[in-house]
């Protein structure tokens, strides 16, 4: 049994959705951030740089893991699917992992804290981060133009860019004219654990639709901002 300490992020979601895609068994454990439970002793005793996801392994003598890359390509692992063994299928889908880790995951979170949750408008930092993450996108348009998945199947690296690129509209990011971008996107969304995965701890889909929820959820990032 995997226990997953999480919050309804892109990372969150990036360890839940491949626990799901998995169909492995855990128990999901809600880390509120807002009120800094990431911070509690008992937290950081799992994770000493206090962000979330974390997973604890029970089978493993409670091996906690942190770093939502890490936990992916500990769960595929130990799985045996979604993460290739040869030497060459592994790197492809690792450099993917490693393009959402260091490039549109940072960025597109910057572009989160000054598009919606800063409470100064900085123009010039929400333009550096919106048009950067912007750049990303076209990168994986232009490798889907001419490939199904990020790598050669399905894998680890497609389940971290899109529980990331998905969430454009909230970054401020246009997908217009990524149509290879927009097809995957679809695709994605179809996999088995995608949907069900989006849902832990619990649902944030009505953000985009319902201002007033989008309002209180930006109110309430502002305070991790200091945390």
């Amino acid at each position: 049994m995997i226990d997953l300490y999480t919050a309804p992020t892109p990372n969150g979601h990036k360890a839940s959705c491949t626990l799901e895609a998995l169909e492995m068994p855990y128990e999901t454990h809600f880390v509120n951030i807002s009120d800094g439970d990431q911070h509690k002793p008992e937290f950081r005793a799992l994770n000493p740089n206090g962000r979330i996801p974390v997973i604890v392994d029970r089978e493993m003598d409670n091996l906690a893991i942190f770093e939502s890359g890490a936990i992916m390509i500990y769960l595929a692992e130990k799985a045996g699917r979604l993460l290739p063994t040869d030497v060459a299928g592994r790197t492809r889908v690792i450099q993917w992992l490693m393009f959402q880790m260091g490039g549109v995951g940072p960025m597109m979170g910057q572009a989160n804290v000054f598009f919606r949750y800063f409470p100064e408008k900085l123009q010039a930092a929400i333009d550096r981060y919106q048009s950067e993450s912007r750049r990303l996108f076209e990168v994986l348009d232009g490798h889907l133009a001419h490939n199904e998945w990020l790598a050669d199947d399905y894998s680890i690296a497609d389940i971290a860019n899109w529980c990331w690129v998905r969430t454009y509209k909230w970054s401020g990011v246009s997908i217009d004219g990524l149509e290879n971008l927009q097809r995957w996107l679809e695709v994605m969304r179809e996999q088995p654990g995608m949907a069900k995965g989006l849902d832990v701890p619990f649902s944030l889909q009505n953000l985009l639709k319902d201002e007033k929820a989008a309002d209180d959820f930006a109110t309430n990032a502002q305070k991790t901002l200091q945390k």
